[in-house]
Parts: structure tokens; sequence; C-alpha cells
């Protein structure tokens, strides 16, 4: 009996507040699915910054691992210069393409990043020297790490400062080499604050992707200065004796004839042609500063095909002019084409770039002739391979 009294009561009690329990159950349910839909949410958030990080990561393997190309391009150097230089100077060349980068590094570090990328005006960078308590606006839009950003231009510096050892080999002392390569850091990093930086020739609409200017050019006009100020090596220009037929393509505008000269090793030049070639890839591609897919084998076969026909045209007029191949003319011909599409190589289809390189290529027999007439000694040909083809291409 009292079992069926409080069944009654129980019905009563439910039939009263029926409307309550309808509420608090859709508040149940509410707050239910407003706890899964915050969980979902957080986990598509959780896995948003995974990919994010993981992208990061990505970008910056990929800078590195292109930064270590350019970086091993100072190998490059250092072969190509002691093949094409006599043998009896092959110790003083290795050391001098040695101890650039060391100077380079110290230099850019101390003082060359801030002026070069540092938030200041419009001639050149001035906080962030040592990168300590720097703002380097010019360089955010790279999602990847500042050490990273700074390993790679490092690089680019180093590389600047290796193209002037070559053209002043086998006649500057070390000791001036080491001054003239720690000023020459300074020298870049204002030029490249210039383009690179948001100065005023960003300003004006100056755009060079990879360098062709702010690496090569600026790298050859100081390697011009260099041999222009050394003077010809010792016996490269002697007075004709009399009774001997001049001839015009071995006399200098002076009047004075030139002499032959030969490297000491041309398997150590090719052997440095080919690590350069290697090197480029990493030069071009890395400046994306992203693992584009796309982007980067767009501008890994532009730089093959550039170098490539930078050597046919190179070899070509080399070989119509004296009768025969050359090695120097092929060599220089490939690092030629690479020199000119380094600004536009992100930018051109491949025609374009075979065009390029072709007339990069073709650029190195007449400006070496020039040089040589004018009694300007460059041993290795970086002034007509580096300035003659940096300024060749720009976008």
């Amino acid at each position: 009996m009292r079992f069926y009294r409080i069944k009654r009561l129980s019905q009563g009690l439910i039939a009263k507040n029926r409307r309550n329990f309808q509420y608090i159950g859709l508040f149940c349910t509410t707050l239910s699915l407003s706890i899964g839909i915050s969980a979902v949410m957080a986990q598509d958030l959780g896995l948003s910054e995974q990919v994010a990080q993981l992208n990061r990561g990505q970008n910056t393997i990929w800078v590195l691992l292109t930064g270590s190309l350019v970086f091993f391009m100072n190998c490059g150097f250092a072969m190509l210069e002691t093949g094409f230089c006599q043998s009896k100077n092959a110790i003083t060349v290795l050391a001098k393409n040695t101890i650039v980068f060391t100077v380079a590094t110290a230099v850019y570090w101390l003082i060359g990043f801030g002026l070069m990328f540092g938030d200041g005006g419009k001639f050149v960078g001035t906080p962030g020297f040592l990168l300590l308590n720097g703002q380097f606006p010019s360089l955010d839009w790279a999602d990847i790490p500042l050490t990273a950003k700074f390993f790679f231009q490092l690089t680019f510096a180093g590389t600047a400062a290796t193209i002037v050892s070559g053209a002043v080999a086998e006649r500057i002392r070390f000791g001036a080499f080491v001054l003239f390569s720690a000023f020459f850091i300074l020298i870049y990093s204002i030029a490249g604050f210039w383009i690179w930086g948001g100065g005023w020739l960003h300003d004006l609409g100056f755009r060079d992707f990879a360098g062709s200017t702010v690496v090569h050019s600026v790298g050859g006009w100081a390697a011009l200065t260099g041999a222009w100020l050394l003077g010809p090596r010792a016996g490269k220009y002697i007075p004709w004796n009399q009774g001997e037929n001049l001839s015009f393509k071995n006399t200098s505008y002076r009047g004075n004839k030139i002499m032959a000269t030969f490297g000491g090793n041309p398997s150590l030049a090719t052997l440095g042609c080919f690590i350069l070639w290697l090197g480029w890839f990493g030069f071009n591609a890395g400046s994306t500063l992203a693992a584009n897919a796309d982007a980067i084998s767009h501008i890994l076969l532009t730089t093959l095909i550039a170098g490539a026909f930078g050597a046919l045209a190179s070899t070509t007029l080399a070989w119509i002019s004296s009768g025969k191949p050359s090695l120097t003319f092929i060599i220089n011909g490939i690092l030629a084409g690479c020199v000119s599409i380094t600004a536009p190589c992100a930018f051109v289809n491949f025609p374009s770039a075979a065009l390029i390189g072709f007339i990069g290529g073709a650029i190195v027999l007449p400006f070496s002739i020039w040089l040589e007439k004018g009694e300007i000694d460059d041993p290795v040909g970086a002034v007509p391979v580096h300035l003659g083809c940096g300024k060749l291409k720009r976008t």
C-alpha cells in the first residue's frame, strides 16, 4: 500500500515539473554539445599549430641545407683559383681562400648583418650588431629563425669576399688581403641594405632575387679595383724586342707584349667549377627561404640551363677566336651563365633562362680581351664573370 502511495506521489511530482525537467534536459544537451564542440576545436587548433611548426621546421632545414651548399662554394673557389694560378703560388692562394671566410664571419657578425638588415634609414641599417637587440623588418617575411637567416646571408657575404681573391691572386700580400676583405664586407653590407634591406634602391623598384648585383656585381667591382691597383703579375707584360713582328692580338693598348700564362692544375680548376655549379643550386634556390616545391624546382632548372648555355656561348667564341677549344672559357662560361641568371632565376621561363645564360657566356671573351689589353691582370677571369655578367640582368 505504501509502495503505491509513493508511486502516485512520484508521478504527481513528475507531472507538475515536466516543463522544468525539459529545461534541465535541454540545458544538459546544450552543455554536452558545447563541450564536444570545444574539444573538437581545440583538437583542430592543436593540429593547425603542429602543421605550422612542421612547415617552419621544413623551411629552416631547407635554408640551412642550401646555406651549407653556398658555404661549400668556398672550396670551389679555392680549387678554381689554385688550378688557374701557378703551382708555386698554390699555398698562398689556398691560405687566402681559407682566411677570407673567417674574416667575413667575424666582420659580418660584429657589424655587417646589422648594417645590411637593421631597421635604420634609407642609406644603412643601424641596430642589431652582434645579433643583439635588433629589429630586422626586411626579413620578417621569412618564417624561419633569425639565426637561420643570419647563417644564409653570411654565406653570401663570404662568397662575395672570395670573388676578390681570384682577381688579386699571386701578387697581394696576406695582411693586406685580410684588411681589404674586412673593409669589403662593410661595403658589401651597405650595398646590400640599399637593395635587400629596404634602402633607397629598393624604394626605387630595384629588385635582385638572389644576388646578381648585391653579391656578384659588388664583388666584381671590388675585384676590378684590386686588380687595377695592384698592377699585373711580374712578366705578364714585356716590351717587344726590336725586330719582332708586332701582333695586334698579343699587344696591349700601351704597346707591350702580352705573355701567355698557364695554370698549375687544370684538374683542380675543373673540380672547382663543378663544386661552384653545385653550390649555385643552393645559392639561387635557397633564396626562397622556404621549401616551396614548385619554386625551388623551377629555380634549379633555370640555373642549370643558364650555366649550360653560358658554356656553349663562351666555348664557341673562344674556339672561333683561337682555332681550338679552351678549358678556361668552358669553365668561365658556365660560371657566367650562373651569375647572369641569379637575379631573375625565379621569374623567367626556361627559354629565357637559356638566352640569358647564352648572352652571359658571350660577354666573357670580349670582356677578358679588353682587360688584358688594358693591362689589368685577372688570373682567373673573376671580373668578366662576376662584374660583366652580374650587371647583365636584374629584375
